[in-house]
């Protein structure tokens, strides 16, 4: 906990005393981002194999500028996807998972052309499991879910005034996400 409060004090006096480049993103800006990500947080060790790598499509609006100074606060819509299979003596289950959330952002301008931010997401996590191959005594088949939160950090680089490549780093569908994003 004192490394969290430390952390955050540091960023809260450090914000100030950086010199505000251009902004790349403001109030009323609509941005799509469509993304893959690296390192799934659902499922890992043994046995398990890729199905479809963790996906994701969000959108973003600006709704409050001239946060300490150049910040701004976004809102952001998100629906994440991956599936995975467990297999051991071709036998083992299919498991597919669907991220919906909603979440805030606040972007800063640290350097020209890139928009930096930080956020978080809330959402709910449809998981659903399905076995395959010589049952052990039953077919299984079950859909659960809950509720999941993300914090991450990210930044987009702009080729022009629309086109934008992005890395995001942080827990949700996956660790790293790169993609590209399309101001509207």
């Amino acid at each position: 906990m004192k490394r969290i409060l430390l952390i955050v004090a540091s960023i809260v006096v450090a914000v100030p005393l950086i010199q505000a480049q251009e902004s790349m993103f403001n109030k009323g800006d609509k941005v799509i981002n469509l993304g893959i990500g690296i390192g799934n947080t659902l499922f890992t060790g043994s046995y398990y194999t890729r199905g479809v790598p963790p996906v994701s499509l969000s959108y973003e609006h600006g709704i409050v500028d001239e946060v300490i100074e150049k910040g701004v606060i976004g809102i952001l819509g998100y629906v994440g996807y991956t599936s995975y299979k467990y297999e051991y003596q071709s036998w083992g289950y299919k498991y597919s998972n669907i991220i919906i959330g909603a979440g805030g952002l606040f972007h800063y301008p640290l350097v020209n052309k890139l928009d930096t931010y930080a956020g978080i997401l809330l959402g709910y996590n449809i998981a659903t499991a399905t076995e395959f191959g010589t049952p052990v005594g039953w077919a299984y088949n079950a859909t659960s879910g809950g509720i999941v939160f993300s914090g991450f950090v990210g930044a987009r680089y702009y080729f022009s005034e629309k086109f934008a490549a992005f890395g995001q780093l942080g827990y949700g569908i996956a660790y790293l996400t790169f993609g590209v994003s399309i101001r509207l």
